[in-house]
Formats: structure tokens, C-alpha cells, sequence
């Protein structure tokens, strides 16, 4: 009978990152989730929009997160995310692309946070894939005063600075088009940081 043998196993490596869903739409899209604000208050807003690929193709499985201060510039400090009343304002929402890869939230237009910053909607994409979600920026156009001082907006060039800005198309009523890769691609942040 041989003699067993015995090696040395490597050593075990982290294990990869692995691309996000689609299974994932199908649990974590919940009843109202864009409705951040109820959309008959009369500071009501609406940010909408279309999530393309690289190639310019509409991405119909999005997971989209919008995170926002109140219109005093302060952050919502109540419990209601998830269990929408038709009333307060919770400060989050999430919402699917459609098939067409459009999204739509009604929020409120928050207030300016800090001095010389420029009021603006935290976006956060979870997309087939993506190996980790993206942020971005959504800045209203019609603000351009406070766009012009706003540190972030002033550090990038104009074509990147353009990608962050939610366009005024109704009353009330702002386009945000996402692009995750490739010309006219959005600015996306790590942690605050431009990548």
C-alpha cells in the first residue's frame, strides 16, 4: 500500500466580486418606492430619466436609490422609508427601470447642506453588470448661481460637469439620463471621490 503524501495547500484567496442581478429586481422594488414625497404636495418634484450601457442600449433591469436632505437642507430623521403613509417626506426611495429603462421619483427639492454647495439627489445604480453599485450626483439646471460655486461642479471640466446636471423639461418636472459607460458617460463618485 503506497505511503500517503501530504502538500502544502495554498493559501486561500478573497473570493471574486460577481455582477449584480437581475435576479435582484425581484425582491427589492417595494410598493411606492419612488414616492418620496406625496405628488399632490405642492413643492412636489419629479426626477426621471433613462439608464443606458455603454453601447447606448436602454437597461430595463435598474435598481435606482435617491437619497435627499428636506427642503431646509437637513437630513430626514423620522422612520417611513419603507412603509410609505401617502404623506412625509422620507428622504429615500427606490425605484425600476421599465422595460424602456426609464425611472421616475417625485421628491422635493432639497435645501443647500453647506455654504457655496450647490442642493443636489444622491443617485445610486444597481445594474446587471455591475460587479459593485455606482453614486452620482443629480444638480438642478435651473440653479446655475449655486452650480457655479459648488466645489464638485467647479473640479471637473464642462462635458463632465454637464453629465450631473438634472434638466428642467415641465414644471416641476426634471430629466436626469444616467450613462454607465462610454461617451457622455455620467460622472459616478467612490465615497465622494470622482472615479
Amino acid at each position: 500500500m503506497p505511503e500517503p503524501t501530504t502538500t502544502e495547500a495554498a493559501p486561500l484567496g478573497q473570493t471574486p466580486s460577481q455582477t449584480v442581478g437581475p435576479f435582484y429586481g425581484y425582491a427589492l422594488p417595494y410598493e411606492r418606492g419612488g414616492e418620496i414625497a406625496a405628488p399632490w404636495r405642492p413643492d412636489a418634484i419629479r426626477l426621471h430619466g433613462t439608464v443606458t450601457d455603454g453601447a447606448g442600449e436602454t437597461v430595463p433591469d435598474a435598481i435606482l436609490e435617491l437619497w435627499g436632505l428636506d427642503a431646509d437642507g437637513q437630513p430626514v430623521a423620522q422612520r417611513g422609508s419603507l412603509e410609505r403613509d401617502g404623506y412625509t417626506f422620507t428622504g429615500f426611495g427606490r425605484a425600476p427601470a421599465d422595460r424602456d429603462g426609464h425611472y421616475s421619483f417625485t421628491t422635493i427639492k432639497p435645501g443647500r447642506r453647506d455654504a457655496g454647495a450647490a442642493p443636489y439627489l444622491l443617485v445610486t445604480i444597481f445594474a446587471r453588470g455591475l460587479l459593485h453599485h455606482l453614486f452620482t450626483r443629480a444638480y438642478f439646471g435651473d440653479q446655475p448661481g449655486e452650480n457655479e460655486t459648488d466645489p464638485v461642479l467647479a473640479g471637473l471640466t464642462p462635458e463632465r460637469r454637464a453629465t450631473l446636471i438634472a434638466t428642467p423639461d415641465a414644471p416641476g418636472s426634471y430629466r436626469f439620463d444616467i450613462r454607465l459607460q462610454g461617451d457622455g458617460e455620467t460622472v459616478f463618485f467612490d465615497f465622494g471621490q470622482e472615479v
